[in-house]
């Protein structure tokens, strides 16, 4: 009887080790979660460089690593209570550069995010030699290191081949069902969008896409301009990516029913103007209305023209994602006015912004170049 009950109870444990494994996993409510790692491994993840962040549900940091063609996925289990930022951290760069044993000047910042379940910001920072780490600031405004040679991680990389070669990714991003990556890689159709599946699973690969927009400001189709920064978007309830480039259209990419290599054609919906390079993008929802926002920088002339910085931010009201008059008929915004057209809106709160990552729909975490000279700033900002 004992050995029998034996049987039953281990046979019990495997199945729920295969039912975690495929999709599900009891929470503290006795509810079921998605399981978002598959085949997680503990140690050093290996990077050869660190880019571009974000977070997904329950504290899962995912991190491009541009060089190693790859993304990881890290579970940092910073969970929780949120705690946030309590006063303006200033002169973020230097106390990056002193954190890692360098002279003033002698780091630099790549990306930053904030943690929606804690509060706590996490930086991507490469020292002048190269070494590449990401650091912690906490609502004290003290700088830590993320332990990344005790890390739980899965790596899934990005495809490539003899003559394609990933040379760059530009934003990772949960969707529902999926995370999205993009990039650029050196054939003659350069942008790529990645999807990579859920669960994400440690030495598995992504499907790839090749984007091909019609550049507004351009007034041409391109294959070669990378998406600087997007958004996973849903429609009537079909999934795409809201993408935007440098010069600054905002296109749609559709993702449904796509085999992996297919070519995608987004549809231009917005023109931000000439001479812009996008940097982050999120949406969020104020009295009833919700908006997308990105953060840019006029990098083509040396002053802004409707503002007091050349590093500044725009909302789109979201209803215009769904416009009939898209590319050759896009809207295009008055480059030398703060409105227009109706529902897009330039944010004083971002006029300097370098990076900018939503905590919630009141409150924005933002780096800001404190007066166009190099001197960064950290704080706290509220979402008009």
């Amino acid at each position: 009887m004992k050995s029998r009950l034996a049987v039953v109870l281990a046979t019990a444990v495997v199945l729920g080790s295969l039912l975690t494994l495929v999709g599900t996993e009891p929470t503290a409510a006795g509810q079921k979660s998605k399981v978002l790692l598959k085949n997680v491994q503990h140690g050093n993840p290996g990077f050869k460089s660190i880019g571009r962040m974000s977070f997904g549900p329950d504290g899962i940091l995912l991190v491009a690593d541009p060089r190693g063609a790859a993304v990881v996925a890290i579970d940092t289990g910073d969970k929780g209570p949120v705690v946030k930022l309590k006063k303006k951290v200033e002169n973020v760069k230097d106390l990056v550069a002193a954190s890692l044993g360098a002279k003033p000047g002698g780091a630099t910042i790549t990306d930053m995010v904030v943690n929606p379940k804690s509060g706590k910001i996490y930086l991507s920072v490469k020292r002048a030699d190269n070494l590449s780490a990401i650091l912690t600031i906490d609502a004290d405004g003290k700088i830590g290191k993320l332990d990344l040679d005790n890390a739980r991680y899965v790596r899934v990389t990005l495809p490539g081949g003899e003559k394609s070669i990933v040379k760059n990714i530009t934003g990772v991003a949960f969707a529902e069902d999926r995370v999205l990556a993009a990039g650029q890689c050196n054939e003659e159709f350069a942008s790529k969008i990645y999807s990579l599946p859920l669960p994400l699973t440690h030495g598995s690969s992504a499907d790839i896409y090749s984007a091909e927009t019609y550049h507004v400001a351009h007034r041409r189709w391109e294959t070669r301009a990378p998406i600087q920064s997007f958004i996973p978007y849903k429609e009537d309830g079909k999934n795409y990516i809201i993408g935007s480039f440098a010069c600054t259209p905002i296109a749609k990419f559709p993702l449904d029913d796509l085999k992996s290599g297919a070519k995608v054609t987004g549809a231009s919906v917005i023109e931000l103007g000439s001479g812009n390079r996008p940097l982050d993008m999120f949406t969020y929802t104020k009295n009833g209305r919700k908006w997308l926002v990105t953060n840019t920088y006029r990098f083509h002339f040396k002053k802004n023209v409707f503002g007091p910085s050349k590093w500044w931010g725009v909302r789109v009201d979201m209803g215009i994602l769904a416009s009939e008059n898209i590319n050759k008929e896009a809207a295009r915004r008055n480059t030398k006015t703060k409105t227009g057209p109706e529902g897009v809106e330039i944010m004083d709160v971002l006029f300097g912004v370098v990076e900018v990552s939503k905590l919630n729909d009141n409150e924005i975490v933002v780096l800001r170049d404190r007066e166009d000279n190099g001197v960064l700033d950290l704080e706290l900002a509220e979402l008009p």
